[in-house]
């Protein structure tokens, strides 16, 4: 049964108690009517809102849409996928041009700082120079792949965001749909106490109730009007944070549209971990940058190896003494071989290696940290799920306590005190019952962020 139809019987319970109340006032004037505990529904407490409509779905959508975080992760991936045709361009021939003027001292050469010299002469000259990458045995291979595996990274990172708001805009619904259930449950609490109070009153003053019976309805009504302002500070709280969890600035009086159950929880949470671990994109993420790293330590250790390289340049030479021809053209070839560099490319190769092996590691501290999440959010949602009935059974126990006490309170045998314990039972039962729908739906959605299936 929802809360709703418990409300709505709890009021006609209300109702008769009052007839029956004054029926029994006539014939026994020291009875004093039934005190109203039993709240109806908040729908019917309040007046209907008058705002747009937002659904589950429009809330999140509202979110992909505004949230700068999220276009700035997808930037963010973006300029990781550039870095793939970063890599790849070693493959591709290196045209280069000048424009060289030079002012010689006469005809000399440049003997100092190198083995060889190099004459010089007065000269204004163009030409292209020309390099095509042969072979380095496979380190651009190997940077390319490195490069392609950190930008599905990036683009698992974007997904990882993108659940992440998802998760916060459906927790915040849920929460403003909870608040608004316990302000409306609150504001009716708040109307029949102040009902019970007239009651009560006109009866002081016939000299039928005392002014103690009185002063304790009047210490209920305070009470929920206390409750009443702090459901409607924890209203606008929720709707803050649901505009923030949408990427607005103001907080519109939407209309929250009442969301179907989920599917029922499996009994075993190995199903649930399987799943995690196998569509979590931040563990996918992880493994992708492992795979990058394994990728660039290949390319490292690689370093040591020579490479080939083609060569080509042609010009001409306008303005030239007579040491030099007025076009010039030369091919070769390059073959690079490190010897010694005093380690560097060895501590490069190892430190490459190092970082791929701790990457890895990453990748086995979030699966545990991931089973560790699921275990536990499995857990809160299912101890939310009982909450619901539970919630429901109190406030049937409530009303059947609260009956007895009113009728002990009627024959004269119960205590203002024993009437008014009895009703705040109930009222902090109708509270806890107007909330519990929306705590388990509010857990699922963790769960499901857990899960990775947020979408």
């Amino acid at each position: 049964m929802k809360l709703e139809d418990l409300l709505l019987l709890g009021a006609l319970g209300v109702v008769c108690g009052v007839c029956s109340s004054a029926a029994h006032a006539a014939q026994n004037p020291s009875a004093a009517p039934p005190s109203p505990a039993v709240a109806p529904s908040s729908r019917d407490s309040q007046p209907v809102p008058q705002g747009p409509s937002l659904s589950l779905a429009d809330a999140e959508a509202r979110a992909l849409h505004n949230q700068p975080r999220l276009a700035a992760e997808s930037l963010r991936a973006q300029a990781m996928g550039k870095r793939i045709q970063e890599s790849r361009s070693a493959y591709f021939p290196q045209l280069s041009g000048s424009l060289t003027a030079v002012k010689a001292n006469g005809d000399t050469a440049v003997a100092a700082g190198a083995v060889t010299t190099s004459s010089t002469s007065t000269r204004v000259a163009g030409g292209l120079a020309l390099t095509q990458l042969v072979t380095d045995f496979g380190r651009t291979s190997e940077l390319v792949r490195s490069s392609r595996f950190a930008a599905q990274a990036a683009s698992q990172h974007t997904e990882d965001v993108k659940q992440q708001l998802i998760r916060d805009v459906d927790e915040a619904y849920f929460a403003t749909e909870a608040a608004e259930s316990v302000h409306g449950t609150a504001e009716a609490v708040l109307a029949f106490r102040k009902t019970s109070l007239r009651q009560l009153t006109a009866l002081a003053q016939s000299q039928l109730r005392s002014t103690l019976d009185v002063q304790f309805a009047q210490v209920l009504v305070s009470e929920a009007q206390m409750a009443v302002v702090h459901a409607g500070s924890g209203v606008q709280e929720a709707r803050a944070q649901l505009a923030a969890a949408m990427g607005e600035d103001n907080v519109p009086d939407y209309v929250l549209a009442e969301q179907p159950e989920p599917p029922l929880l499996e009994e075993d949470v190995a199903i649930y971990v399987r799943e995690a671990i196998n569509t979590r994109p931040d563990l996918k993420a992880l493994q992708l940058q492992a795979l990058a790293a394994q990728q660039f330590a290949k390319s490292e250790s690689k370093l040591n190896y020579p490479d080939v390289n083609l060569l080509g340049v042609a010009g001409e030479v306008p303005e030239r003494d007579h040491t030099l021809e007025q076009n010039y053209g030369a091919a070769g070839i390059n073959i690079h071989v490190p010897v010694f560099n005093g380690g560097l490319y060895s501590g490069r190769a190892a430190e490459a290696r190092l970082r791929a092996q701790a990457a890895h590691r990453d990748v086995s501290s979030l699966t545990l940290l991931i089973t560790r999440d699921v275990r536990t959010n499995w857990a809160q949602a299912r101890d939310a799920y009982l909450q619901i009935q539970v919630a429901h059974d109190l406030v049937d126990q409530t009303g059947v306590a609260l009956r007895l006490a009113q009728a002990r309170y009627d024959a004269g045998l119960g205590s203002i005190v024993e009437l008014n314990q009895a009703e705040l039972s109930q009222t902090s039962a109708l509270i806890s019952a107007a909330s519990a729908r929306f705590d388990y739906l509010s857990a699922r959605a963790a769960l499901n962020y857990t899960l990775g299936t947020l979408r």
